[in-house]
């Protein structure tokens, strides 16, 4: 009952917090959203199946730039599930050589995908816009925009709900999707074999995991986490250019998950 009085109260904090805060917290409230999601990716293929991966940076932008260029020509909604499976297909391509190469030898084979993104979105400039970058087009869930208009001047409690406002509660919903997922995952049997993997492949092997097979799933859901949190990064900034998902934003998720726990979804 008390775990139940404690969602109850965690719900209704988040739901009125886009009542009270300004500008500048919404967006850098977003922006760490877009983090976590991303984040928990990769702290379930470094931490749980024992991959290092320098090229996160990579799919977030492949998950950003996927969702601005198809938003443009279909609904958003299957625009954000394109894009974050795109990410994942990315990385299921990475596969032929994360199901074989490890340690740091995947890390510094992982790290030439940023580089290649950096080259493709620098000049691939018909999709990307090159160096001066896109404008994200504003999500849409069954006719309302998480944007400034439509409706024009929702005002709720005297407070005008924008585009940040809004886009806080899909920010909410696809944090609270990725946590869900991360954790059933984790306590699942792949979970199971991806920790076993990570500590022993002889002891997965005896076993029966196919360590091929799971290392490239693991690089595959890694991906689409980047992904999904790649188009809440672009909904935050509203423009995107390639100097955002560089060398340096890889960094930072591998610092945010060793703060945090590598492994641990919490």
């Amino acid at each position: 009952m008390s775990r139940l009085a404690a969602a109850i109260a965690v719900v209704v904090v988040l739901a009125a917090l886009p009542l009270y805060l300004e500008s500048f917290w919404l967006q850098t409230a977003l922006f760490a959203m877009a983090a976590m999601v991303a984040a928990i990716g990769l702290s379930l293929l470094v931490g749980i199946a024992g991959q290092l991966s320098l090229a996160h940076a990579f799919f977030v932008a492949v998950g950003a730039y996927g969702y601005s260029y198809l938003a443009e020509r279909i609904a958003p909604l299957l625009a954000l599930l394109a894009a974050g499976l795109l990410a994942g297909l990315a990385g299921l391509l990475f596969s032929p050589i994360s199901g074989r190469v490890r340690g740091i030898y995947l890390g510094l084979a992982s790290l030439g995908l940023v580089f290649l993104g950096q080259h493709i979105l620098q000049n691939a400039t018909s999709i990307t816009g090159g160096y001066s970058g896109i404008a994200v087009p504003p999500f849409e869930l069954f006719g309302f925009s998480f944007s400034n208009t439509n409706p024009d001047n929702l005002v709720i409690f005297g407070v005008p709900f924008g585009a940040l406002e809004r886009l806080w509660y899909l920010g909410v919903a696809l944090v609270a999707f990725a946590v869900w997922y991360g954790r059933n995952l984790v306590r699942s049997r792949p979970g199971r074999a991806l920790a076993t993997l990570r500590d022993s492949e002889v002891a997965a092997e005896v076993l029966g995991v196919d360590v091929v097979r799971y290392r490239a799933a693991a690089f595959c859901v890694s991906s689409m986490y980047a992904g999904l949190g790649g188009v809440l990064m672009a909904l935050a900034f509203g423009r995107i250019v390639p100097e955002s998902f560089g060398l340096l934003l890889s960094i930072d998720f591998l610092v945010m998950i060793v703060i945090g726990g590598a492994g641990s979804v919490g």
